[in-house]
């Protein structure tokens, strides 16, 4: 399993290396009305220059898959046309603390921004599921700067989407992973965005393998359950604060 994992990450992130860029598009995807996904973020390394996706899930944090940059990371937000980046905002990394390369499973990472975004009407957030047991509607949308075909660099330097279709999750894998199958779906470059299911991100893009019917599975984190998790690292320091201290009055009463 942690060679595939190894594989299928470096079919996603190839085009995050170093002589790559990513100026690509969903597999089967149609541009993106511009501006029509304000939560979509473009994400590089200020060094090695490899980049992701990534989207806004509260004014000063960022939800990606944590195989992506870690090291110098910055954060564009607004972006439809890669050609035409706006600032940079440095971000915080934080990557899931039982995340491991060589292995599947707990592939989500948060970025929280230095400076909290100004929301508008081409940056905004998107909703994340709020139980862990929330219903998901199968008729989903992935987007992103990816390549455009599987196995050939295609540039397309906007954004772009599809639609896609969860499959049963016996044909998936583990309980924190979700899939779609075909050969439309994401591809090198489109690392860390998200799975839109009902207008509510459930999934963040990690990795594919190509199958033997010539259709390649798409698995994606399923953000659900990893709920506690980034219910606990978005908190704010005051919150974080207040709950120490109240945990410590309880005990004394």
């Amino acid at each position: 399993m942690s060679i595939l994992w190894h594989v299928t990450c470096l079919l996603l992130l190839r085009s995050c290396t170093p002589g790559f860029s990513m100026q690509d598009g969903i597999v089967g995807g149609i541009d993106s009305v511009p501006h029509s996904r304000p939560y979509m973020v473009y994400i590089r390394d200020k060094v090695s220059k490899q980049t992701c996706g990534g989207f806004l899930v509260r004014e000063d944090f960022v939800m990606t898959a944590a195989h992506c940059p870690q090291r110098h990371p910055m954060v564009y937000l607004g972006v439809n046309d890669t050609k035409h980046l706006p600032d940079g905002v440095e971000v915080e990394p934080f990557p899931h603390s039982e995340f491991n390369m060589n292995s599947t499973g707990h592939d989500i990472m948060l970025l929280k921004l230095k400076s909290p975004a100004t929301l508008s009407k081409t940056v905004s957030t998107i909703t994340f599921p709020k139980t862990k047991n929330e219903a998901i509607s199968k008729d989903c949308m992935v987007m992103g700067w990816g390549w455009k075909k599987y196995h050939h660099e295609s540039p397309s330097n906007v954004l772009k989407e599809a639609n896609v279709t969860l499959i049963d999750s016996e044909n998936c894998g583990t309980a924190d992973t979700l899939c779609t199958e075909g050969s439309t779906g994401p591809a090198r470059g489109d690392s860390g965005g998200p799975l839109v299911c009902g207008g509510v991100a459930q999934g963040i893009v990690s990795f594919s393998k190509d199958k033997a019917n010539a259709s390649y599975l798409a698995v994606y984190t399923h953000i659900s359950h990893y709920l506690p998790w980034i219910n606990h690292t978005i908190k704010s320091p005051t919150q974080q604060q207040y709950e120490t201290w109240k945990g410590k009055l309880d005990k004394l009463i």
